[in-house]
């Protein structure tokens, strides 16, 4: 599985690298408990080693006697896990009620006199032992006689000890584990941020409230503004150069269409009417094209500059209205509207007229007796156009909606009515709906991607979105 979120690999290397370090150091650290205790129980071991020496006597039959144990009880209680022995050259043995029956196994090994050595043996009932030593000289009737002495203690309580050591740093690691994991996750929150700004920067920039992205960011995040800000530059510039292209070329073609035109009506006059009509219908459709080329220069790339722009709609739709009722086929029409006066559409006047403009037209022209025209008085509005017509199949929608297609053939136009809509919607983020009418005909909804997206009941236009940056 690839984790796409950057603050959860950032956070889940941190926790990873926190457990290894803490399972280290929690291991370290028991170890040197363990070490630690060994030390005590060794030092510990000394000082009995020096009791035990200092109470070692010959008896007048010239036999080795403790006439001073060391103090401590364990030693008389049995298999207590505290031992001491003595023993000579001659093979006499000493050792202390603890060890009952047992000896202890102490390695061959002569150690200098004076000197103190310290080993691992294995005690009764098998126990792990830790032994002190040490070989001193007695005088017995005129002779020097080596004495080895030794106390031994049973490493079991070592190793309880850490034990108990090892569970309470266990707890103690696992509620640092906890701190250091919430504190991880805030560090990554912090090292984040940069970028949550930036995101908010280029939604900005997209909506038309900024042009730049703010220079005021960390040195690590710098080089990626100052690239992001010189591609909206160089971005900016090629629209520029592309709207002035597209423009000069459609004001380029309007000259010789009206000069075709002109030329069709003189064919007219001669009595050419079906070579006219071939030639109007070709050059009505070019001049679609050429008006649609022209919409899209005026609007692509400029719907961010016109961002925080608003149109009061129902003036608007009085004045299409007005327009189209003049109009053959408006004259045989009743519109309805049923919009508020305080209705407003965050899009500017020009290109909101050109939208509805289109989407009016197409329903006087369809509809059998009656066009409604309704919006909503919400946050961000919809508006609606709907007719009385025949309507149009769901199988057919996709259809309508592709640009240049046209499912009445007898009308007249390119079919790039919806078309010349749905480019102009698509850079200010809105879409076009389709669906079936209540009065019989086609329901045609514009309204935010978003909004269009939850009413979600007919066909939607495939925009490509926003403008480019």
């Amino acid at each position: 599985m690839r984790w796409r979120s950057l603050r959860l690999r950032l956070a889940a290397g941190g926790i990873v690298a926190i457990l290894l370090a803490l399972t280290v150091a929690g291991a370290g650290l028991t170890v040197l408990f363990e070490r630690h205790v060994t030390r005590t129980i060794a030092d510990d071991l000394d000082v009995y080693l020096k009791q035990l020496i200092a109470g070692i006597d010959v008896d007048a039959q010239g036999q080795l006697v403790v006439n001073r144990p060391p103090a401590d009880p364990r030693f008389a209680d049995p298999l207590s896990g505290l031992y001491w022995q003595v023993s000579d050259d001659r093979g006499r043995l000493l050792r202390s009620r603890s060890l009952w029956d047992a000896r202890l196994g102490l390695p061959a090994d002569e150690p200098p006199p004076g000197d103190v050595h310290h080993h691992e043996i294995v005690g009764p009932a098998r126990a792990r032992l830790l032994a002190a030593e040490r070989r001193v000289l007695l005088t017995v009737s005129d002779r020097r006689v080596p004495v080895r002495v030794a106390v031994a203690a049973d490493l079991a309580r070592v190793a309880a000890a850490a034990s108990a050591f090892a569970k309470d740093l266990t707890a103690a690691l696992g509620l640092l584990a906890l701190v250091l994991a919430a504190a991880t996750s805030i560090q990554v929150g912090l090292g984040l941020r940069p970028l949550d700004t930036l995101r908010r920067g280029v939604a900005e920039i997209r909506t038309g409230r900024r042009r730049h992205l703010p220079a005021d960011v960390p040195v690590e995040v710098r080089p990626l503004v100052e690239e992001v800000n010189g591609l909206i530059d160089a971005q900016e510039r090629e629209i520029e150069r592309s709207r002035s292209r597209a423009a000069d070329l459609a004001h380029g073609l309007k000259t010789p269409l009206a000069a075709l035109a002109a030329d069709a009506a003189r064919l007219r006059e001669r009595g050419e009417g079906a070579i006219a009509q071939d030639i109007e219908a070709v050059g009505d459709a070019m001049s679609r094209h050429v008006d649609r080329e022209l919409a899209l220069v005026r609007v692509r790339g400029m719907a961010r500059e016109r961002a925080g722009q608003s149109t009061a709609l129902a003036p608007l739709i009085d004045s299409l209205i007005a327009t189209l009722a003049r109009t053959p086929a408006g004259q045989q029409v009743h519109f309805e509207p049923r919009i508020g006066g305080e209705v407003e559409v965050p899009l500017d006047r020009t290109d909101l007229a050109e939208v509805l403009g289109n989407l009016l037209e197409n329903a006087v022209r369809h509809a059998a007796g009656h066009v409604r025209i309704s919006a909503n008085a919400a946050t961000v509005p919809s508006i609606t156009v709907e007719d009385d017509g025949a309507g149009i199949a769901s199988a057919h929608l996709a259809r309508v909606l592709a640009r240049g297609e046209r499912l009445d053939e007898r009308g007249e136009g390119a079919g790039l009515g919806l078309a010349i809509v749905q480019d102009v919607l698509g850079a200010y983020g809105w879409r076009l709906d389709l669906a079936k009418s209540e009065l019989g005909g086609l329901r045609a909804t514009i309204a935010p991607d978003a909004a269009v997206g939850a009413a979600g009941a007919g066909r939607r236009s495939p925009v490509a979105g926003p403008a480019a940056l």
